[in-house]
């Protein structure tokens, strides 16, 4: 009798049993593991998830979420988990492990924690090869917010860094007009 041929999606499971709370993903063919948010990471993250739905975006479609992780074209076993999506509705779109088709996705946002290398290079690159329209950057370590569109090639066309004292408006196409005061989003990250 032959053994059944174990994956990366089969290790991600090993590994999360034993590092519950560790964020896993496979990008490139390679595990990524991001250890636990702090509390400003996920104070970021709810303050966000707040004002998104305050401009209106999760009356019905879209919706926004927290850790819908998103196949990735790379590979066959590549996902990744953004910290908050808005998304359409995904019926019909669902996968296993808690992934769904990147078409499904209006905006990732992700906050950096201490792997920014992820969040500011790898990921960049995955969203953009998965055709995600907008990309949104909490950057705590350096202060600005970083809003990235249009993807093409693996790269997002536009990349615009914001400091605190700027307004952020984000693209119509997410849902509703959202309008970012970067200063308060970095100041709620603040250790």
């Amino acid at each position: 009798m032959t053994a059944p041929v174990r994956t990366l999606l089969d290790d991600v499971d090993w590994l999360m049993e034993r590092v519950p709370g560790a964020r896993f993903e496979v990008m490139g063919g390679e595990i990524c593991v991001t250890p636990l948010a702090d509390v400003p990471h996920m104070w970021v993250v709810n303050h966000l998830r707040d004002q998104f739905k305050e401009a209106g975006v999760d009356d019905k479609w879209p919706e926004v979420l927290q850790r819908v992780s998103v196949w990735l074209p790379s590979g066959p076993y590549d996902f990744a988990t953004p910290d908050l999506s808005v998304i359409d509705d995904f019926e019909g779109h669902e996968a296993e492990y808690n992934c769904c088709d990147p078409a499904i996705f209006r905006l990732v946002l992700e906050v950096t924690s201490n792997n920014y290398g992820n969040e500011l290079r790898s990921k960049v690159a995955a969203y953009a090869d998965a055709r995600i329209p907008v990309y949104v950057i909490v950057n705590r370590r350096d202060e600005r917010l970083h809003l990235l569109t249009d993807p093409s090639g693996g790269t997002y066309r536009s990349h615009r860094v914001h400091a605190p004292g700027e307004r952020v408006t984000l693209p119509a196409s997410i849902g509703a007009e959202v309008t970012l005061d970067v200063a308060r989003v970095i100041e709620t990250g603040r250790r």
